[in-house]
């Protein structure tokens, strides 16, 4: 009989945005500092089957993001998909799209699934977003074939041909060029 459910590995590369931002009492904001996935969400997943390594490319808001960064994470996503294993991106959502095609461009077809997520609101609020997208990214990874994807509220659009609709506050289908 097969094992329907082996061990694997998912790399998890993390950029910063909302998902990442925490609260500062001392000063009253809300912005990226330190990477809080492992001890906040990773930490509370019960993953019997899944080692997750995780790795900080940058740790900013997507809007600050430029072309340098983009290349960034290029560069982190390339040297990790050597390793085999399905990558999950955790990035903001404001240029999430911007940032996967860019990588798609940069890297053509990479050799396992590389998954961008993130969420709408911040991982600390009891109505984020957060626990569910990067649930769904991290079983998407193990379950799609080879390519760049956003996973985003229970759906997987592959890349390019996605964006964010500012409106309905998720990521919809597009017509690619």
């Amino acid at each position: 009989m097969t094992d329907l459910n082996p061990t694997s590995t998912i790399r998890i590369l993390t950029t910063g945005g909302t998902i990442e931002k925490s609260y500062s009492e001392a000063d009253g904001t809300l912005k990226n500092r330190a990477s809080i996935i492992r001890d906040g969400l990773i930490a509370s997943l019960r993953l019997p089957y899944t080692h997750l390594e995780l790795e900080s490319v940058l740790n900013k808001d997507s809007l600050e993001m430029d072309d340098s960064d983009r290349q960034l994470i290029a560069d982190a996503i390339a040297r990790t998909a050597g390793q085999g294993e399905p990558i999950v991106v955790l990035h903001g959502t404001d240029t999430m799209s911007d940032t996967a095609e860019y990588c798609h461009r940069a890297l053509g077809r990479p050799p396992v699934a590389v998954v961008f997520t993130g969420a709408m609101k911040p991982m600390g609020f009891i109505d984020s977003d957060a626990r569910q997208n990067v649930t769904e990214a991290l079983l998407a990874a193990r379950l799609l074939s080879p390519g760049f994807y956003i996973a985003f509220h229970n759906r997987v659009f592959p890349v390019p041909g996605v964006r964010k609709n500012r409106e309905t506050g998720t990521f919809e289908a597009v017509a690619v060029n």
